[in-house]
């Protein structure tokens, strides 16, 4: 699983150490109640994580990158190398990869985890809004993104266990033409010129105006902007789909 070093807009100028934040804050804890931290445990068996975020009572939106042959959700934190009272975790029942999915073109890169029981909603996790199947965001617009990641593009052992976020702007499709699969009707092209980023390995949401548009698909290697987001109105049919099969 190749990690996207972009999400949470770590700015690392000329001349700054890997470990020095510069842009980026510290998310106020459970400010972001619907936010997942994934603990994947890969067909190798390494173990690797993923951010997602909950759409249901018993079911989390991410990408299908971050698929694997165990993966328990935790939901309810902010700090993840700590035992907190309002922490739930829940191992998947089942992974529901978009049946289009192609791992090289990172086209449909978007997947359902369906939990063993549903989650207890409390202050601490709550769910988040998904758009309409036409809604699609303009360029120029500004959203949010938060995660868990590395903070380090140089030093891939500096990783940050606290959630941060960062604003992000809708950019427009030409910027992402580096991207040679890249498909503006399934995906959005995401970031801010002539800074470097830091963040992730995916799955986590992009929040327009309070609603979930966008998933962490990829980037660069080099963790410049642009980076590809999976667009979510695009599948907001298959989404309900699953979900009242599922009731």
């Amino acid at each position: 699983m190749q990690a996207l070093l972009f999400l949470m807009a770590l700015v690392l100028p000329s001349g700054a150490g890997a470990e020095e934040i510069v842009g980026g804050v510290e998310s106020r804890p459970h400010s972001r109640p619907y936010m997942a931290h994934l603990k994947i445990t890969t067909e190798k068996g390494y173990v690797t994580f993923c951010g997602g975020f909950l759409i249901s009572r018993q079911f989390v939106l991410t990408a299908a990158h971050c698929n694997g042959r165990e993966i328990t959700v935790t939901l309810g934190t902010h700090d993840v190398s700590k035992r907190e009272s309002t922490q739930q975790k829940i191992k998947v029942e089942k992974q529901i990869i978009h049946k289009n999915y192609n791992f090289f073109s990172n086209i449909h890169d978007i997947m359902l985890l369906k939990l063993e029981k549903e989650v207890e909603l409390c202050l601490a996790v709550r769910v988040v809004p998904l758009p309409s199947p036409s809604d699609f965001i303009d360029p120029g617009t500004m959203c949010q993104a938060a995660g868990w990641g590395q903070t380090g593009v140089t030093d891939p052992t500096s990783y940050t266990y606290t959630l941060r976020e960062v604003e992000l702007r809708i950019m427009d499709v030409e910027a992402c033409k580096i991207f040679s699969e890249y498909d503006y009707n399934f995906q959005m092209c995401v970031g801010s010129p002539g800074r470097m980023r830091s963040g992730d390995s995916g799955g986590g949401p992009l929040l327009c105006a309070g609603v979930a548009h966008g998933i962490v698909s990829h980037g660069r290697e080099d963790a410049k902007p642009p980076a590809v987001f999976t667009r979510i109105s695009p599948y907001v049919s298959w989404i309900n789909i699953v979900l009242s099969a599922s009731s």
